[in-house]
């Protein structure tokens, strides 16, 4: 068996992400060898439906070769030069490009989500010691959030088992509650229960608007969290009170851009405009690792001074590195070029249709929006969803449960033979696991 050399090999010598590495002592690593559409296939060449898109990174399947051109292409004249002092045509295209889709100014690159939160959360609150406004310098977000791994975006992470063992690192910052429609009482709509939220906000703006920078939240979904989801007038409702009180509002489409919610970016679907938005993870498609934070004209100003202290200082070595920004212009293309957003719709409506076969299983809270599903197995042990997932694999089904929750986030081009058997995999592996 190849498969059994990749994996002693990897477990000598690898530290795995987001992994206790001892339970590798009794569940084995999947190594993977090629993937093709929505298929990843190991050593052995069993193949597995990638079922979460490898961590919403990939959109239009493994082994795209619209992307992979614009990568090989850029490969033919240089592979990576510095962003400090110098400039290049795959970083330029692809500010202009992300610029007129969010119709806010310059984009400001980074190496992933985390780093794009990073990014959006000095920059505000640089912003406002650069208007003489220091005081300003404290960050609101939503409780149950997910923003990243690094400090700055721990700080803004409402997730205790990311959090506690960190806690003396990490800045205080204050959490609103969460419009997430999971925690409405009995019988309150999605939207009356986003409408109850927002009212605390403003409680809590009225009292504390002159110490808080911005408002950083995952619009409509809380991803991490295990999918939760809230009706978009919270987002309209929060923009309003972020203007009334001069807060910046930090839009993290790091999971939820680029389609994945029915519309380009999630925040069209309250109308509204952000001062920052965090990007990554589809924006290359899953070739390459890049974010990207694109603000206001008002914002870039601020920090266009004669003095160096004055500007905004962030970076790293590989900021703007061509091949990765090659890859994003390849995932615009592919959205150019093809319906996408149309063709995710009747995908999404067949997907939906599909999981009404799960409606036999003791599941509760099954819901969607775009190209996300997710449902609880509410009375499961911790036992039971690792048997549910242990055997999806062996029946070649890769999914990746968060808690109690189970979700689908598929690379858009899965077709209906795929979607069929995602489907009933799940049926079969849920019922004779329960």
């Amino acid at each position: 068996m190849k498969n059994q050399h990749y994996i002693n090999r990897s477990l000598k010598s690898l530290w795995n992400p987001c992994t206790q590495m001892k339970i590798h002592q009794a569940q084995s690593i999947i190594p993977i060898r090629r993937g093709e559409g929505v298929w990843l296939y190991d050593y052995d060449d069993k193949k597995y439906l990638d079922a979460i898109s490898s961590w919403w990174v990939n959109l239009f399947g493994h082994n795209q070769s619209e992307i992979k051109k614009f990568i090989t292409d850029q490969l033919d004249l240089v592979e990576h030069v510095m962003l400090a002092g110098l400039t290049h045509e795959p970083a330029i295209h692809l500010s202009e490009k992300l610029s007129s889709l969010t119709k806010l100014g310059h984009a400001f690159y980074g190496s992933d989500g985390s780093n794009a939160i990073e990014i959006a959360i000095k920059m505000s609150v640089h912003y406002w010691r650069n208007k003489g406004q220091p005081k300003k310098n404290k960050i609101i977000y939503l409780e149950n959030s997910y923003h990243g791994e690094t400090l700055g975006a721990l700080s803004v992470t409402d997730i205790k088992l990311f959090r506690k063992n960190y806690a003396s690192l990490i800045k205080k910052n204050n959490p609103i509650k969460t419009p997430d429609w999971r925690y409405a009482d009995k019988g309150e709509t999605a939207e009356s229960y986003a409408l109850r939220c927002i009212q605390d906000l403003e409680i809590y703006l009225q009292d504390n608007h002159q110490y808080i920078a911005a408002f950083i939240l995952e619009p409509l979904v809380q991803c991490a969290t295990g999918m939760g989801m809230y009706h978009s007038i919270y987002l309209r409702k929060a923009r309003e009170l972020c203007s009334k009180y001069h807060i910046h509002l930090i839009d993290d489409e790091i999971a939820v851009g680029f389609g994945r919610t029915g519309k380009m970016f999630a925040f069209e679907h309250a109308n509204i405009k952000p001062d920052f938005i965090c990007l990554s993870k589809g924006l290359t498609g899953g070739y390459l690792p890049l974010s990207a934070v694109l603000t206001t004209d008002d914002v870039y100003m601020a920090f266009y001074e004669n003095k160096v202290e004055k500007g905004f200082l962030h970076s790293h070595s590989y900021t703007g590195n061509p091949l990765a920004c090659s890859a994003a212009l390849g995932t615009l293309s592919y959205f150019e070029g093809h319906d996408v957003i149309n063709q995710n719709n009747k995908t999404s409506a067949y997907i939906s249709e599909r999981m009404k076969a799960l409606a036999t299983l003791p599941i509760s809270n099954l819901r969607n929006i775009g190209m996300i599903w997710a449902f609880e197995l509410e009375e499961a042990s911790k036992k039971t969803i690792k048997k549910i997932t242990m055997k999806a694999i062996e029946n070649g089904l890769f999914i990746r449960p968060i808690g109690q929750t189970i979700y689908f986030m598929p690379p858009y081009v899965i077709n209906h033979d795929e979607i069929n058997f995602m489907v009933d995999t799940t049926l079969e592996v849920i019922k004779s696991s329960l």
